[in-house]
């Protein structure tokens, strides 16, 4: 197995309080970690933790190591500019920027340092098709973000993300407000993309994992329960806590 990120002894605190203990686990190149568990299981901090947006909180702390081809991310000489271009993040609130579609997602590459119009214009095709957004938008590309659904802006912030060119993609969340139909444009989205990338998908909705997670990991109070092949975890789990959780017995 190639692996992508390996987990090792992870153990991480806001204060005095452990919300994720002792997680160990490697995630493979170019397939989907689905992340199921009800709410307050340690998801999004751990998910967080793979890019250090938990950095922001002051009071967070980190024990164990997180390895990123090889190389740990928390190393007091790590680069964690150059680590959130190869880990970008698509949040669970879809958040268009106040300017044009096209605007939205050269944002990123301008600030980088990208200014030729060729390669800029070649990204916004490039990522708003692999997001399931160019036939969409491609007429529109001068309007206001603002302006599209709430389905369209989630494929939008996808598309910032994929214009950036990283190697993973954290997903918190991404279809938690969104109907059916823009919910299927976003998995088959990911289906596509994995065969470029690392995708890591937190959902609360376990036959979204079900359905488009190659693995999936099942997280109950900041525990690692179980992680396996997403077939046996929803069909034969080897522990009691996930089976209650995925009959709907809790959570």
């Amino acid at each position: 197995m190639n692996s992508k990120f390996q987990i090792q002894n992870l153990n991480f605190y806001f204060n005095s309080e452990k919300v994720l203990k002792e997680i160990n686990l490697e995630i493979p190149a170019n397939k989907i970690l689905g992340i199921i568990g009800p709410s307050g299981s340690g998801k999004t901090t751990f998910l967080r933790s793979l890019n250090r947006m938990n950095d922001f909180e002051i009071t967070s702390r980190i024990e164990g190591k997180i390895l990123l081809d090889g190389k740990d991310i928390y190393n007091s000489d790590f680069d964690v500019v150059a680590l959130r271009k190869k880990v970008g993040m698509v949040f669970a609130m879809p958040v268009a920027l106040p300017m044009s579609i096209y605007e939205n997602v050269v944002y990123g590459p301008k600030l980088d340092g990208i200014n030729d119009k060729n390669k800029l214009s070649e990204l916004v095709e490039k990522s708003l098709s692999a997001a399931y957004l160019w036939d969409e938008v491609k007429d529109r590309l001068k309007t206001s973000g603002m302006r599209l659904s709430g389905g369209q802006q989630q494929r939008l912030c996808l598309a910032r993300v994929l214009a950036m060119e990283p190697d993973v993609i954290l997903l918190d969340e991404p279809c938690s407000g969104l109907d059916p139909i823009s919910t299927a444009k976003i998995e088959d989205a990911l289906a596509q993309l994995k065969k470029e990338y690392t995708i890591i998908l937190v959902t609360n909705n376990t036959k979204q994992a079900a359905r488009v997670a190659d693995n999936t990991a099942f997280f109950l109070m900041g525990e690692m329960i179980e992680v396996g092949v997403t077939k046996q975890i929803f069909t034969s789990p080897q522990k009691s806590e996930t089976n209650d959780y995925i009959t709907g017995r809790f959570g």
